[in-house]
């Protein structure tokens, strides 16, 4: 970290101690977790025994802590024996720090991950000190660093309550987290604030509600969502849009089943890897399959059907299908983890000399489809290798696994995608570069992959006949192109803010009438069926609602095109649409025919604009 950051990490952890501090004050029985820094800020884990905090308590809290701030306490660091700690602990009755010291005293870590801060010792030495911090009246077991004293923690807030584990252990007591937020000056944290709003305004769960896209149901299950058909036109046109690309570079739609017999992910090495992610279905007859978590085995025997030539390669697959894997309820979602799932999969066999010009289709592939999004160039790339101290998270052979890492790294060079090494973030079977999208709140998710594998279809006996009459293994690439529908959904509803480009609005005109004369309603409806001739998704509201309320309402649901159709539209065959503000740049909307009008939307949709042509 630099200087900068060194300071603003002290400062935040600084200010989870006052957090501890205040709460203390407030509530003196209360026992303490742990209460690291975390991006933008920090949190800590109390135990209030039977009382649950509210909103209000967090706001005593917070005065709490600005008296202390105010107070300028010094931060003064003092150490102990280990025997001495423990009996602190015991004696204030902090029974989760007595446990983290206990730890410390017998094992030299407390072996929580990610929580370095209360790491006081080395790994697997036995400790026989450790640190304390104090301000004012507050002591308690801490590593450090702090800043100088408590009026130094500049501007803060605390955001929000959850429960959390102790230890992440849900066998253990659930704690009351408190999150807060500290910056270093007043901007920064107005700033943040404000972007957390904006997040809320944006809320994929929020707006798929209100624009009538997709829905939950208990009695279908936590994590299996239902699309409306309003949310399945986005699924659709997101496929349409993979299939036509897949299409001008020569990759064949296949279809597979949506379980198969635990032995194929056995033979795949998937089986370990999810194993308490694995939803097993037994039949009628006790025969046991599992639901796919993944497709590339099921690709492989696909491919093992038949004899392959060295003239058949490189032989391309690609479907949208779903997956599904049992994650943890509590960590379920909306969109963003769900147990069912649809992806976007393709699996490439080839011949080791043809890994480059492959890969180089599958960048171009990435590159087309994120630019009719406008998030191309948003991004960056993760070059994905193995940790080679950790050898037992990977399958397949060394060797190959220095061949494949040396072929993905020059082909991100030769394509200059910068792309940034991040050992240990490898897939189970081989190296992969990831494509990191930044969406309009400045997020970043991991959507695209495009992977190297020469481990599986050795575990599969694949292999194909090579010029000289000799048996050889292809080697097989993985690529997404957008992930899981599911997350790639939830980040264009929160990046577009509802607003999607034409080619992807689930309503792309509304036909609102001035009032409900035969002669207009007629007319609308004339209006509507040359919309939908043209492949066009239009709707007409003919209601005795006021004119203004109506367009309100197409304006709330994001429409890219609203016409207004009354007297004057019936005389002159002419439209002047209304033309959702982000699609222009036009202040005044043009007048035009409504073939004319027809036609220039049309090809809008077909070359998937971002922006209006009229």
């Amino acid at each position: 970290m630099s200087e900068n950051e060194d300071k603003l990490y002290a400062m935040r952890h600084s200010a989870a101690h006052v957090l501890a501090t205040a709460v203390r004050h407030l509530y003196p029985e209360v026992k303490l977790g742990i209460g690291p820094v975390i991006e933008n800020g920090f949190y800590y884990d109390f135990d209030f025994g039977d009382k649950v905090l509210s909103e209000d308590d967090l706001e005593k809290i917070e005065k709490e802590m600005a008296s202390i701030i105010a107070a300028d306490e010094v931060f003064t660091q003092s150490t102990k024996p280990i025997e001495e700690a423990v009996t602190w602990a015991e004696d204030n009755n902090q029974t989760y720090k007595l446990e983290l010291l206990n730890d410390l005293k017998t094992k030299g870590t407390t072996d929580i991950k990610d929580v370095s801060e209360i790491d006081l010792g080395a790994d697997g030495d036995a400790v026989k000190e450790v640190s304390f911090y104090t301000n004012g009246d507050f002591t308690d077991l801490c590593k450090g660093p702090h800043i100088e004293s408590t009026g130094k923690i500049g501007p803060f807030k605390l955001t929000k309550l959850s429960g959390a584990y102790w230890r992440g252990n849900e066998k253990n007591p659930q704690l009351q987290r408190i999150y807060g937020v500290a910056f270093n000056n007043q901007k920064e944290l107005d700033d943040y604030l404000q972007a957390v709003e904006d997040a809320k305004a944006r809320d994929h769960r929020k707006l798929g509600q209100e624009l009538d896209l997709f829905v939950f149901s208990d009695l279908v299950g936590a994590g299996l969502p239902l699309y409306t058909p309003r949310g399945t036109v986005l699924i659709d046109e997101l496929k349409t849009a993979l299939k036509d690309i897949s299409q001008r570079y020569d990759m064949q739609q296949v279809s597979i089943p949506h379980l198969a017999r635990k032995e194929l992910y056995d033979v795949s090495g998937h089986s370990q890897k999810f194993e308490d992610e694995l939803f097993v279905v037994q039949s009628h007859y006790k025969q046991e399959f599992i639901l796919k978590p993944v497709n590339c085995p099921h690709h492989t025997q696909i491919y093992a059907s038949r004899k392959r030539s060295y003239r058949d390669l490189p032989i391309r697959y690609v479907e949208q299908t779903m997956q599904y894997r049992d994650e943890k309820p509590g960590q379920i979602s909306g969109l963003q983890r769900t147990r069912g799932f649809t992806v976007d999969d393709g699996h490439t066999f080839c011949r080791v000399e043809q890994i480059e010009d492959e890969a180089s289709v599958l960048i171009q592939i990435v590159r087309e489809f994120y630019e009719h999004l406008g998030l191309w160039g948003s991004h960056w790339v993760s070059l994905s290798l193995r940790d080679e101290k950790d050898p037992e998270k990977y399958i397949g052979e060394p060797a190959d696994w220095d061949t494949a890492e040396s072929m993905l790294t020059e082909v991100a060079e030769k394509h200059n995608l910068d792309a940034k090494p991040m050992k240990g973030e490898a897939a189970l079977y081989g190296p992969k570069i990831d494509f990191m999208f930044k969406d309009s709140l400045g997020r970043e998710t991991q959507l695209a992959t495009i992977q190297f594998d020469f481990a599986m279809p050795k575990r599969f006996g694949l292999t194909y006949t090579e010029q000289d009459g000799s048996e050889q293994t292809p080697v097989m690439i993985h690529r997404a192109i957008l992930g899981s529908f599911e997350r790639f959904i939830m980040l264009l509803i929160e990046h577009f803010a509802g607003k999607f480009p034409l080619w992807l609005a689930p309503e792309q005109i509304r036909l609102v009438t001035l009032n409900q004369t035969e002669e207009i309603v007629n007319y609308a409806t004339k209006l509507l069926e040359q919309a939908k001739e043209a492949g066009l998704r239009a709707t007409l509201d003919n209601d005795n609602q006021s004119v203004g309320k109506r367009i309100r309402e197409a304006e709330v649901m994001k429409i890219p095109y609203v016409i207004v159709v009354g007297p004057h539209e019936v005389e002159s065959g002419q439209v002047t649409p209304r033309i959702r503000q982000d699609l222009t740049d036009n202040a005044q909307a043009p007048t035009l025919a409504y073939n004319d009008f027809l036609s220039k939307v049309s090809l809008d949709y077909q070359e998937r604009s971002l922006k209006s042509s009229l």
